[in-house]
Parts: C-alpha cells; structure tokens; sequence
C-alpha cells in the first residue's frame, strides 16, 4: 500500500503527464508541466506566549511550452477540469503571440536522464507530522532556555519554529517525467540583553535540518543564542583602518552567495558577473575549493535530477582557487556556446533558469580557534547588514559586527563597521579555511580568514 506521500506524488505525477499530452495534441511543439503541492507552518512565541501561528497549504502546476521557437509560461492553482482547460487555453494562446528565440528549446534528448532513483534522504514523515503545538512546544522550550541561561537576558524578540513540507512531479515531452518530496524544519532563537545606555543587544541562534531529529535541541539553541547575545554586550566602534578579517560559518556562507551570483550562466552571458570570461584563470586563493554537489546526504540542496531532467551531477566550479566551470541550464549553455551542466531550476510557473543546488566551499584542517589565535590584529565578523555588493564590478561593501582580535583572543564585541574589498582581491585573498562546515543551508562555508580588507569605524 503506498504512503499518503507517494500517493500525492503519483496523483502529481499523473497530473502533469496529461497536461502534457493535452499541451502536445493542441500543437505545441514542446511541453513541459510541473506540479506541487505542500504545506508550511510557523510559530512564533515570545515572552512564553504564542504570538503568532500560520498554517498555509498549497498545490498548483507551471507549464512552459514552446512553438516555433516561441516561449510562453503559464500556471495555475485552480486544479478543477474546467481551471485545467482554461490554463491549456492560456499556455497556446500566449504561445502565439510571443516572440521568438533562436536560443529556447528543451534540454537535448541525449541528455535527459533515463531512469532516476527516487531519492530516500530529502523526506521525513516526523517533519510532515509537528502540528501548531509541536512548533509552539519547540519555540517555547527554545525561548525559555535562553531566557534562563542568565539575569542579564531582560527581553526577547521570540523564537520561531517553522517546518515545510512539499512535492512535486514534472513531466516533459521530451520523454522524462519525475518526482519527489522533501521537508525542513528550523527554530530560530532572538533573546534581547540591554546594554549601557539603554541600548538593547540582540543575538540569535538556529538549526535547521531536512530531518526532525537532527536538529538541535530547543534548550541547547537558546542557551546558545542567549550566549551570543551576552557577549555582544559593551560593543563598540574601532578606529578605520586595514587589518585581516575573520568570517564565522554565518558570515563566510554570504560571502560566498557572492560567487555563487557570479558563475550561474545566466549572469555571465548577460554579462552581469565580475567572473565573465574568467574561466580557467585564477579567481581566489589556492585554499579555496568550491563544489556544487546535489548528492549530500539530507543537504538542502540535494535533489535525483535537475529542473530540465538531466541526472544530477556534482561540479567542481572552483579548484584551488582556478575557476573551471559555469553552472549552467540548457538555455544559458546555448547563449555561451557549452554543453549544461544539470544545473536547471524549475519555478513554480514553469520558468527555467541555472541556478545551485549545494554550493559548498570545501572545508580546511584548521580550527576555528586556532585561525582566530594565528591573528594578531583584526575583526572577526559574525554578522552582516546591508547588500552592498556590485555583482558586474566586484565591488563589495557592507556593515558588520563581531569583535576585535587582538594578539589572537577576543578583547571586545565590535559593532558600526563597514567593511569592504573587491570581491575579486577578497576570494584571492582568503589565507586560512575552517573545518567547522555546517549544511543547515543549500550555500555553506566554514570560518575563512581574509588577510586584509578595509574595516571603516570611528
């Protein structure tokens, strides 16, 4: 007998198959139809009390669909025969009026994948299961811990417990069709600390994971949020200046959303990448390995096959610091003259674009600790504000916090600081990688240390 998961991905399967076929007998050339379903909740609790719960559920399909190299996307989440027609209706009307592409066009039929296992590490039942008093359980446990880890803790801004649960099946008239369900569960943790002046402090602390019992305990998040949020107390500016700058796992993953930005296809043909036409050349340090790796284990990112059905690959994207790869969709590899390299993501209506799957910067043998003990004199960053990052220059500045590093101990939380660097020279100038790698997120990295960057203060 199937699971009630199995049988929405069949009843999702069976779904975009006939739309397909429908697309293709009312003359579409190509036809391509995904459909999801899914439900999300989230509650919030502060000071000990629910604050907010919301539950949402949604199922709905996308179709792209091609004719003489015209393009049209349509969607809907009226699933009635009579919506179901209406939307036919739309994707070759819409068709017809669209301008043609000499680039558009399916993924090549050599390359989509034949048979793809379903996979068994994206999907928890116990995820699916936590209900509102679950997540108001987990949230209050959370909070509670923080609260009571210490007096100087005086406040909260609450803690949040979310969980989301999905599938999907997508069928192509090229012959692929394919599915598969996933879930993730988080719980953050905000506690509040007042400083002098009045001035409020606040820290945070999260796990997230695919599977409910890998996630950290509730208590242990809220000690730990409420640890960090204490040490933020006294925190102040430092005079401008240019010294070595440490990343935490937090801050370094955003760093590297950068060079994630800067090697999908899509931004190099457009020209919108400071790495356009770097291929080959050396981008960062010979510490630094970048890898976009579909199969880790319960990763977020992780997935069989791509949104064009091509069977998911890993890509080495940076090795030693040497550029060798564009993430690139079917599409994108066309515009730059390549083969793709199963990199395609599906939106939900219908749209195909490049895009990662788990964007990894391979970890070093180094602790943590020991980075920040190897630094005479320089900020270590744990949080960042702001987006100031020029994706076509390279040009990266931002606000951040931590403390500052003074003969290789923490001396004092640091807050009101800029800092900045081209990300061009700051990947070049990354001299030490971490070993603390944590997947909670699709984009990871460990502590790295970047050996100088210009830190604007008092």
């Amino acid at each position: 007998m199937k699971t009630d998961i199995e049988a929405e991905l069949s009843r999702l399967g069976d779904l975009a198959r006939d739309l397909v076929a429908r697309a293709r007998a009312r003359g579409a050339d190509v036809a391509e139809a995904i459909a999801r379903s899914g439900s999300e909740l989230s509650a919030k609790v502060r000071l000990g009390e629910p604050e907010l719960v919301e539950e949402a559920g949604h199922r709905g399909i996308g179709m792209r669909i091609m004719k003489d190299r015209r393009v049209a996307l349509t969607s809907t989440s009226d699933m009635t025969p009579r919506g179901l027609e209406r939307f036919l209706d739309d994707a070759i009307e819409l068709v017809s009026v669209s301008q043609e592409d000499p680039f558009a066009g399916p993924a090549d039929p050599a390359l989509v994948a034949k048979d793809v296992p379903v996979p068994t590490d994206l999907y928890d039942p116990a995820v699916g299961a936590i209900d509102a008093d679950a997540a108001i359980a987990w949230a209050t446990r959370g909070e509670a811990a923080a609260r009571a880890a210490d007096p100087r803790i005086t406040n909260s801004d609450g803690a949040t417990f979310s969980r989301a649960t999905g599938a999907f099946a997508i069928a192509l008239s090229g012959g692929f069709s394919g599915g598969y369900a996933s879930t993730y569960a988080s719980l953050v943790v905000t506690p509040v600390a007042e400083d002098e002046g009045h001035k409020k402090r606040r820290g945070f602390h999260w796990t997230a994971r695919r599977f409910a019992a890998d996630l950290e305990d509730a208590e242990a998040v809220g000690r730990e949020a409420a640890r960090r949020t204490l040490r933020k107390l006294g925190a102040r500016k430092v005079p401008s200046t240019e010294a070595p700058v440490v990343f935490d796992p937090d801050a370094a993953r955003s760093i590297l959303g950068m060079l994630a930005g800067a090697v999908v296809g899509s931004s190099v043909w457009r020209k919108q990448s400071y790495l356009a036409g770097r291929e080959g050349t050396r981008v960062a340090s010979d510490l630094v390995t970048v890898v976009d790796d579909p199969f880790l284990p319960r990763a977020p990112g992780s997935r069989p096959f791509d949104g064009e059905g091509l069977r998911s690959r890993r890509n080495l994207v940076v090795e030693r610091g040497v550029l060798k790869t564009y993430l690139c969709d079917s599409y994108s590899a066309r515009k730059l003259g390549r083969a793709p390299t199963a990199s395609a993501a599906r939106g939900s209506g219908g749209g195909v674009g490049a895009s990662t799957t788990n964007f990894v910067l391979q970890p070093g043998t180094e602790k943590a600790e020991d980075i920040v003990r190897s630094t005479e004199r320089g900020l270590y960053v744990t949080e960042m504000m702001g987006f100031g990052f020029n994706p076509v220059t390279g040009d990266f500045s931002r606000g951040a916090s931590g403390f500052w590093i003074e003969k290789g101990e923490l001396a004092f939380p640091v807050s009101e600081v800029t800092i900045s660097l081209n990300a061009d020279a700051l990947f070049q100038a990354i001299d030490a990688v971490g070993d603390d790698l944590d997947l909670r997120t699709a984009t990871a990295a460990p502590t790295l240390r970047v050996a100088a960057m210009t830190i604007a203060g008092s």
